[in-house]
Order: structure tokens, then sequence, then C-alpha cells
């Protein structure tokens, strides 16, 4: 197995506080990006698709029950790892621990704050000249090293992931009142939507603000958009938002059947149980240009 890439000094930041209410079964309780998948939370496999290309310091933007996303990462080594407990010397003995060598920064950012809001409120806690940041619930095969590139090589302040959205209908083919063919809408003649994914300048800060009510996706973007400063980034492989129950369904299927797309990770353990046909393919490393041997 090839070491891990080299640790990448941009920072990632991770909108976490939405209320989730279209699968409100699922949400009542916890926040969506703690909804599970394969035993572990949405969110810990939005953090492994970044940390495959050596982005590993993340921001996390909390609202909605975000003291239970605390709570995860504060136990995140004591539920991951075989322990000893020596009740009479009050110590804990750690055995074959799979903590990740993530740096996670977990900041109140308000119950009712907009995603915009959020993004802002998170500011003293990034440095350097750029920055990423995405939904805590958009699963992707994205090639984040590819998407930095892209940024960097357009010279505009912002870029967003262009993606296809996912048919949820059939198209019904007709001639005259005749149905000739009932098929999924193809991809193709659907237009690009907002995939998240988000590569940032930091003065993208500056069009935002820290009234609750500022959303990303309005005000901000629209204006980057209207001054030529936001790019996109088209990416045809693999996108999926847990928006509905059946959207969480279809995710966990895949995670289940070792075949979901967005797994660009390695982990030895769970390719050799649950993969053992799984095909190797090099990816580039986001910071150095290192070739890693990353699972498919």
């Amino acid at each position: 197995m090839s070491a891990s890439p080299p640790v990448h000094p941009l920072k990632v930041v991770l909108l976490c506080g939405g209320l989730g209410t279209r699968m409100r079964e699922e949400t009542e309780f916890r926040p969506k990006p703690m909804v599970d998948i394969g035993g572990r939370p949405l969110l810990w496999h939005i953090m492994k698709i970044y940390a495959a290309y050596g982005l590993r310091d993340f921001v996390l933007c909390l609202g909605y029950r975000g003291s239970m996303i605390k709570e995860y990462f504060a136990n995140y080594h004591l539920l991951d790892s075989d322990v000893t407990f020596e009740l009479g010397r009050g110590s804990i003995e750690y055995h074959h621990g799979r903590a990740e060598d993530w740096r996670v920064t977990l900041v109140d950012t308000g119950e009712d704050a907009m995603t915009g809001a959020r993004v802002k409120r998170v500011s003293p806690y990034l440095d350097g000249d750029l920055f990423l940041c995405t939904y805590g619930d958009g699963l992707a095969d994205v090639n984040i090293a590819e998407l930095l590139a892209f940024h960097r090589a357009h010279g505009r302040l912002a870029t967003v992931t262009g993606v296809r959205a996912p048919s949820r209908f059939g198209q019904l083919v007709t001639d005259g009142i005749d149905v000739t063919r009932f098929a999924e809408k193809p991809p193709e003649e659907a237009g690009l939507i907002n995939g998240g994914y988000f590569v940032f300048d930091r003065s993208v800060l500056d069009w935002l603000s820290w009234d609750s009510d500022c959303v990303l996706e309005r005000a901000p973007l629209e204006g980057l958009a209207a001054a030529g400063e936001l790019a996109i980034y088209e990416h045809t492989g693999f996108w999926q938002c847990a928006d509905t129950a059946r959207d969480l369904d279809l995710l966990r299927g895949l995670w289940s059947s070792g075949d979901a797309p967005w797994r660009v990770w390695e982990d030895r353990e769970f390719t050799a149980q649950a993969h053992p046909k799984r095909r190797a393919e090099d990816r580039r490393d986001a910071s150095s240009g290192l070739s890693v041997r990353n699972a498919a």
C-alpha cells in the first residue's frame, strides 16, 4: 500500500449547518452530514475524498445539532480503536487505532444562518490566499487536483463545479398520442447545475456578509458571475447529493455493493474484504504532483 500524499496547506470549508428538511426521518435528531452510509457519516465520506488528494485541514460550519458533530470528532479515536481501560489508574490504552491524519476545526456559525453567512463566519480560521468549499451532502469523484489546477489557470476569483443532475423521471417519447419509447432522460439534455466543490480566492470573502440571510448562491455568486469572476469546472463523472431518502438509499446501495464511485481513496482492510476485484488507478496528488495509488 502506497504512502499517503503529503498534507496540503489549503483549507477545506464544509457547510454542515442545514436542516435537511426533505428527509426528516433521517435528520430529525441529527444533522444531515451525520447520516449514515456504510457505518460512517456522510461527512466522513466527503472528507475522505479531499484527504485522498492531500487536503486534510478542514473547517466545518456547524448549525443544526452541531454538537453531534463535535461529539463525533471528540470521540473519534475512542470509537475507531480497540481500547484497554485501566480503571484504577484512570488511563486508556488504544490498540490498532485507525484515526485519520486530519486537522478539524469546528465552528458554530448559527442555527439559522444561510450558506454565505456561514462561510463568512469561519473567515477568522482561514489563512492563505485560496480555500476550497463544498456542501455537507454531496458525493462525487471530482478530481480535486485537476479542479485546483483549473482554478489557478483561469485567474478568476471563484470556481464552481458544474454537474448534470441525475434524472429522477423517465422520458416519454411520443408520436401523436402513441408512446414510442419510455426511457431515462439523457443527462446531456439537461443543463449544468451547481455541484459544490468550489475553489475560492480569499477575496471572495469580501463578497459575503456576516448577516444570517446572506445566501452564497444568490448575491455573492451572482455578483461574481456578473463581474466575470466565476468560472465553471465541468465534471462529467459521478455526482449525487443526499437530498431525499431515495438519494440516500441509492448511495447506501452503491457503497454496500462495493461500487461507490466516490471512493477514490485506498484502505487496505476495506479493499481486501469488500473490494477484492478493485482496480487501482494513479491519481495526481493535489499539492506536489506526486503520483499516488488509489482505489478507483
